[in-house]
């Protein structure tokens, strides 16, 4: 295996398709490395990596709260988060929407463009589910 990127991750078995195993030895890089570290840190609890004890968002803390209360505030933990703790990009916006088909879930849909300096780079979207056990709005 050969990388010459500077920007690489090892790969999740969730990006590799989910199987148990199948991102074994696999790496990600590029706009997959980011699109993966956005998903690690929208699933990860703060005090959940040792070595960066204030990384990650805790979706956990809108458990139970009305969906018309936690969704702007799930807004804001997010924007927060990834502006934190990825430098890499620029954030055009993010979005939160109760899954339908599957009560107390929702996606958390991010909208971001490589941070490049001057260069015009496209427009990219990472969407992760969440299960949360929200109360009803």
């Amino acid at each position: 295996m050969s990388n010459a990127s500077a920007d690489w991750s090892m790969m999740l078995d969730s990006t590799a398709g989910g199987a148990a195993g199948s991102g074994l030895g696999r790496i990600v890089t590029g706009v997959q490395d980011v699109e993966q570290c956005i998903a690690i840190i929208l699933s990860t609890l703060p005090g959940e990596d040792a070595l960066r004890p204030t990384f990650g968002v805790d979706l956990m803390r809108f458990v139970d709260m009305p969906l018309n209360a936690a969704i702007p505030a799930i807004v804001a933990a997010v924007t927060d988060a990834i502006e934190e703790f990825e430098p890499r990009v620029t954030l055009q916006g993010v979005t939160v929407a109760p899954d339908s088909t599957n009560p107390g879930h929702v996606t958390i849909n991010v909208t971001w463009t490589l941070a490049l300096g001057a260069v015009v780079a496209p427009v990219r979207s990472t969407s992760v589910a969440v299960a949360l056990s929200t109360g009803v709005a």
